[in-house]
């Protein structure tokens, strides 16, 4: 099976798999749940994709193990994320632009955070970039470990399993085997639009306040504790 590339050949889903199998799959899943380098990971048809591999027998490993390892990933990923959060703390929010790190980044899921609350944990799995880091910033406000552990749980098994088991499913379809090239590549902008759309509007938002504040505006302070923190 051959796919339409949106960018580096390394980021396409089905490259990722044909070279590092099952494994290279559970690293990435993890890796995009929580570890700042995961942010720019294909999340999304990386799953859809592995599911439509396992029906069409191209992974050898039955449908159910497949999607309780990748839970597993995206659970155990997510509670890294929530513990290097713990550990850094507001120095998070001090850390310099990098080649692989952007403030903004931080300051998008820490608005998401505090818009939707320890449910934020479960929507931002939805959401490139954003889902990796959410638990980041959950660590980072101290949330109440039991909560976050329930919502990573519930989140894992939502994305995870959910995604495989739709890419499954629809690998039985025949106009999806038909058109898997443009299915996963539409998988792919349908994940951007979320991202695209807030950036726009975060965007306009920071004309705004710029246009307010005559052109001064100031920066958001390091934020030590959230309203979700454990009290």
């Amino acid at each position: 099976m051959t796919t339409l590339a949106l960018g580096p050949q390394w980021l396409d889903a089905n490259y990722l798999i044909e070279q590092f199998g099952l494994i290279g799959v559970l690293a990435i899943v993890f890796a995009e749940s929580g570890l700042l380098i995961g942010f720019f990971l294909p999340g999304d048809s990386l799953l859809f994709t592995t599911g439509l591999l396992v029906t069409t027998n191209q992974i050898d490993k039955p449908l159910w193990l497949v999607a309780l390892l990748v839970v597993l990933a995206a659970i155990l990923g997510d509670q890294a994320g929530y513990l290097f959060g713990r550990k850094v703390g507001p120095a998070l929010f001090k850390r310099p632009d990098s080649r692989l790190f952007k403030q903004e980044n931080v300051e998008k899921a820490h608005e998401f955070f505090e818009k939707y609350g320890p449910k934020s944990l479960v929507l931002a799995r939805f959401v490139p970039i954003i889902r990796t880091f959410t638990p980041i910033i959950a660590g980072v406000s101290r949330m109440n470990y039991r909560s976050f552990l329930i919502f990573n749980v519930i989140g894992g098994v939502l994305w995870g399993a959910g995604v495989t088991l739709l890419g499954a499913a629809l690998g039985k379809v025949e106009f999806v085997n038909k058109h898997i090239e443009l299915i996963l590549v539409a998988i792919v902008l349908i994940s951007v639009v979320p991202v695209a759309i807030e950036l726009l509007r975060a965007r306009s938002k920071g004309k705004k306040a710029q246009a307010a504040s005559g052109g001064h505006g100031e920066g958001r302070p390091p934020v030590q504790r959230g309203r979700h923190a454990k009290r």
